[in-house]
């Protein structure tokens, strides 16, 4: 089950993945106290997407990634 999920602490690829596939999002992993682990389901869609992200080929709107890192750093802290 687990290589059914691309994992990633990356807080700005998670921003970048959740502003381009918003549902690709199926677990935050907080079981190590020191990381937060975002599993996404594995896709060619999100394979291409990392892809390009790493090569920084991406063009993302400024405050609409800014705002996706507000609410990832909003899911690092929740309670659940």
């Amino acid at each position: 089950m687990e290589n059914n999920y691309y994992k990633t602490a990356d807080l700005a690829l998670v921003a970048v993945l959740l502003l381009f596939i918003p549902d690709s999002l199926e677990v935050v992993d907080r079981g190590n106290p020191h990381k937060v682990l975002f599993c996404f389901g594995k896709s060619p869609d999100l394979d291409s997407l990392v892809k390009r992200y790493w090569s920084r080929e991406l063009q993302v709107e400024p405050q609409a990634f800014f705002n996706e890192v507000k609410q990832v750093k909003v899911r690092i802290y929740a309670e659940n």
